[in-house]
């Protein structure tokens, strides 16, 4: 299994990136127009884990996610617009539920796609205020997550704890104490290290998750494990160092690093916290 990237995935990331970078302050329904016509919901695993780790790092807030890695893998298709999935059991905390134009209900008979209008779903408010996140009411459920939902979940993730690493490398160059900057002190840098390496770690096993989605290889359910607990346990030190480098400016509203923060808190909430999805490797 090949582990680095080809050129046309560097130049796919490449891409993301800067195409992200000039819509991310147009309306959000312009932002999903542009990702709709340039294809990216059709792409490969591991280049959707590479989209959606730009689109954790810009806060994105489009029905991607959800209709990428929660509708698409339960159906086998793409909505007719946005889509999202009910599929552990419960109906609660469903990703863009209140918008979504097309529904994926798991049931004990089966897969049942309804139109989003068709169900009520109560918008509940969750840490990330970019984030729709619903509860619905819809008979009897089954459980069966799948694969790729954790992994796009990981992937956002890290992408949200890259941007925050990269605003706090900016502030500690910049922020001088007992007249020399703030990133030249030895603990300072250490907090850094351990920052990128925790990123890189669960990176790394998000891209082996995806290939094992893309391979349909036997290791995928344990792999989209590992790479959920990673990204969570990642998000909680990157969110602690990034919050304590940041001081006083880190707790402001006009502060942008509370987006990053929050949308990565709320990767490793959805869908089980980092803790269950180690007990699940310990039982699978």
């Amino acid at each position: 299994m090949e582990f680095e990237l080809d050129e046309e995935q560097r130049l796919l990331r490449r891409t993301v990136r800067e195409t992200v970078a000039k819509v991310c302050a147009q309306p959000e329904d312009r932002q999903w127009q542009t990702y709709l016509e340039l294809g990216w919901l059709e792409a490969p695993p591991l280049e959707l884990a590479l989209i959606l780790e730009e689109l954790g790092y810009a806060a994105d807030p489009t029905p991607f996610l959800a209709t990428a890695t929660w509708f698409t893998p339960l159906t086998g298709r793409l909505p007719e617009g946005s889509g999202t999935a009910v599929f552990d059991g419960t109906g609660r905390y469903v990703l863009d539920a209140d918008r979504a134009d097309e529904i994926a209900l798991l049931t004990p008979d089966g897969v049942t796609v309804v139109r989003g209008a068709d169900l009520a779903a109560e918008r509940v408010p969750v840490l990330d205020p970019k984030l729709h996140v619903a509860h619905i009411a819809a008979g009897e459920l089954g459980v069966g997550v799948p694969d790729l939902a954790l992994t796009g979940l990981a992937a956002t993730a890290v992408g949200a704890c890259r941007r925050i690493l990269d605003l706090v490398l900016a502030h500690v160059k910049q922020r001088v104490q007992f007249g020399r900057p703030l990133g030249s002190f030895q603990a300072v840098k250490h907090k850094a290290a351990d920052m990128y390496v925790a990123i890189e770690r669960a990176r790394a096993l998000t891209h082996f998750s995806a290939l094992t989605i893309a391979e349909d290889d036997p290791r995928r359910t344990r792999a989209a494990h590992m790479a959920k607990a990673a990204a969570g346990e990642c998000q909680r030190l990157v969110f602690r160092h990034g919050l304590q480098l940041f001081g006083a400016m880190g707790f402001t509203w006009e502060n942008e690093l509370q987006y990053h923060l929050k949308r990565a808190q709320v990767c490793d909430l959805l869908l089980g916290t980092a803790s269950d999805h180690r007990k699940a490797l310990l039982v699978s």
